[in-house]
């Protein structure tokens, strides 16, 4: 066996309930690289990464660390073997200081009581050593998303960790700190460490990943080197066929305007922002995370209390203070986190995607099942949601279907704007597509889509426009036959 060779999993298999979550799968991590693993949301990536972390037991299959084959079974098994994993939803607590986080559990003992000086005196010199300019003594809570995510990794490096998995590391991070963050992850590698890195964003691979894992419905499809492959070739594996037409969009003749929103401001960090939006017309907002775009969406959709400016729907001045008038008014947003802002976790798919609608199937005490059912499957078959009946329980779909699901309950009460929050984070490469051919046919039907996202490719290939906004205000706007990244680039950081 490669000395090289950090870990290796052979034929892994796991199954639950009527499901095959990994049949087979090989992969490989060598010391000092990064190694990403790709494909859909299915595919098998959470289930193998649960497995190597101890919170699966995997049903056949063997691990070699270092070429010692190893039992992990428990989350503890996967510590003292050197496996620490990152999650997405990073699991600090928030009320304690960063050393109190990095040493939660094993703190150093001065007889019967936390020597906090040394804990605190060892924690910085560790993080100063990587040169993350982060205090010891500061509160979780006050750190941004990607001082947090710095915390897990010295929290794992102080423990001696040889494997790091990452986790969709970039989903809540500005592009400075995903520079950063790539830095840190040099770093580590120069130091041995192997980093399993997982992620929807395929621009990055070539940024920071050396080889790449594809996983397809459980099974293992191949490992290519990064500098060997590009993004059709691994799309293609994914997905099983070609996405040829990735990014699916007809422009059309600039139709009537629809939405004009006049010199909005919240009196906190957005400021007289003026735009417009034209019937079968999607207008994206780019900048840079904390730009402010977000944050006019809910000025737009009643969400902010007490903010100033003047919004007119088919050049009819509006009043919109609550969620409820902005429905009325035909306004329906998708916002940016759907777990904490969107969906029913526990709930049924029948239940997320009539929840905005009640009212056309409940008349007092009484409800029309059958008329609920019937609203359900209608957007289940629009949408190609893909779920074994309507009464699944939402948490158990996949990132992308949750998505559609989302985009359904809203397209279900009739709205003429629609907004759409970072409607692909999280989602794979084949539900990507699916949603953007969803866009362009709600385009091409008349309606006004506003389209806020982070990946430049896809505000760039979907929008007719594009708004840039910087500090809160619009610094510029570019119609799509002149877009470019490094114009965008340019406004965002004025």
């Amino acid at each position: 066996m490669d000395s090289n060779v950090l870990l290796r999993m052979k034929n892994i298999h796991k199954t639950f309930p009527g499901v095959y979550a990994l049949k087979a799968v090989d992969f490989e991590l060598r010391a000092g690289e990064v190694h990403a693993i790709l494909g859909e949301n299915g595919a098998g990536k959470s289930t193998l990464i649960k497995v190597l972390g101890g919170i699966y037991a995997a049903d056949q299959g063997e691990i070699y660390i270092e070429g010692k084959k190893v039992e992990i079974r428990s989350v503890k098994d996967a510590q003292n073997n050197g496996i620490a994993i990152i999650h997405q939803e990073l699991v600090l607590v928030p009320y304690m200081t960063v050393a109190e986080n990095i040493y939660l559990g094993r703190e150093p003992m001065k007889g019967k009581f936390v020597n906090s000086a040394l804990m605190h005196e060892e924690a910085q010199h560790l993080i100063d050593s990587y040169g993350i300019n982060i205090n010891a003594r500061s509160m979780v809570k006050d750190l941004t998303i990607a001082q947090q995510q710095m915390v897990e990794i010295i929290k794992a490096i102080s423990q001696n960790s040889k494997i790091l998995v990452m986790d969709e590391p970039t989903s809540s991070i500005s592009e400075k700190e995903v520079k950063f963050l790539f830095e840190t992850m040099r770093v580590l590698t120069e130091k041995g460490v192997g980093i399993i890195y997982i992620s929807h964003r395929m621009s990055e691979l070539d940024e920071v990943c050396d080889r790449v894992t594809v996983l397809r419905d459980g099974e293992y499809i191949g490992t290519k080197v990064v500098k060997e492959t590009d993004k059709n070739e691994l799309i293609s594996m994914m997905v099983g066929r070609e996405l040829k037409n990735y990014y699916i969009r007809d422009y059309q003749d600039d139709g009537e305007v629809l939405l004009e929103c006049r010199n909005i401001s919240d009196n906190k960090l957005v400021k007289d922002v003026s735009f417009e939006v034209r019937k079968g017309e999607i207008v994206g907002f780019a900048g840079l995370v904390g730009a402010g775009r977000s944050e006019v969406m809910k000025c737009l959709f009643g969400l902010t209390k007490g903010y100033s400016g003047e919004i007119y729907i088919d050049g009819k001045k509006v009043e919109i203070n609550s969620p409820d008038q902005a429905i009325e008014h035909g306004i329906a947003l998708i916002p940016e986190d759907r777990k904490l802002e969107g969906l029913f976790p526990v709930q049924s798919v029948k239940f997320n995607m009539t929840i905005a609608i009640l009212k056309e199937f409940i008349k007092g005490v009484l409800v029309n099942r059958q008329k609920e059912v019937s609203i359900t499957q209608e957007y289940i078959e629009k949408m190609s949601v893909r779920t074994p009946s309507a009464d699944q329980i939402i948490a158990n779909l996949s990132g992308g279907n949750q998505q559609k699901v989302m985009i359904a309950r809203w397209l279900a009460t009739s709205p003429k704007i629609l907004i759409l929050d970072e409607p692909t984070r999280g989602v794979d490469v084949g539900a990507k597509s699916e949603i953007y051919a969803i866009m362009n046919e709600l385009a091409k039907s008349g309606m006004a889509i506003v389209l806020i996202s982070s990946e430049m490719p896809e505000i760039i290939n979907m929008s007719d426009r594009i708004y840039v906004m910087s500090e809160g205000r619009i610094t510029g706007c570019l119609n799509h036959r002149e877009v470019t990244q490094e114009k965008i680039m340019k406004l965002a950081a004025n």
